[in-house]
C-alpha cells in the first residue's frame, strides 16, 4: 500500500508521465479516502517503480491511474500493480473497469492480456489531443471456475 513516505516518488513519476500531474497534496488528499486503493510497487532498495489507483464504490472498481516510471517500464512493474487490484477486486467487487488512450496500444495490450474486454469507446475524451478512450471492463464472474 501506498504511505506518505512514497509521496515525493510518486509524484515525480506523475509529473513524468501524465500532462496533467496531480500535485504531491492531491495525491496525500486520496490516501485519505476511504473509496480509494493506492499501491506502489517498490525495487528492493524502497524506490518507487510505479505505482496505481483504484477507486471503488460499492461493488464496482474503476482504475483511475496506474503509472511506471519511464525507466521501469516493459519490466512488468504495471502488471504486478494491475495483477494485485485483481486479486483484490476478485475477492471484492463485482467488475473493474478503466479508460484507455486508444493509441496506448501496449497499455491496451496488457490490459487484454489480463482478461479486460472493450466494452465502449469515449469520444474526445482525451480533449487535449483530440483522442478517444477505449473503455475496457473485467467482470469476475467470467473469470469463476
Amino acid at each position: 500500500p501506498m504511505d506518505k513516505s512514497h509521496l515525493s516518488q510518486v509524484a515525480a513519476i506523475e509529473r513524468e508521465c501524465f500532462s496533467h500531474p496531480w500535485s504531491e497534496v492531491l495525491l496525500e488528499q486520496e490516501l485519505y479516502n476511504d473509496m480509494i486503493s493506492l499501491v506502489v510497487a517498490e525495487g528492493e532498495d524502497g524506490t518507487v517503480l510505479g505505482y496505481g489507483e483504484v477507486r471503488a464504490v460499492l461493488d464496482e472498481g474503476t482504475l483511475e491511474k496506474i503509472a511506471v516510471a519511464d525507466a521501469w517500464r516493459r519490466q512488468g512493474v504495471a502488471e504486478a500493480i494491475l495483477s494485485a487490484f485483481i486479486r483484490f477486486g476478485r475477492a471484492n467487487l463485482a467488475f473493474l473497469t478503466l479508460e484507455v488512450r486508444e493509441s496506448n496500444r501496449a497499455a491496451i495490450g496488457l490490459y487484454e492480456k489480463l482478461g479486460f474486454r472493450p466494452v465502449g469507446r469515449r469520444k474526445n475524451y482525451y480533449t487535449e489531443v483530440h483522442e478517444d478512450a477505449i473503455l475496457m471492463t473485467l467482470e469476475w464472474n467470467e473469470h469463476r471456475a
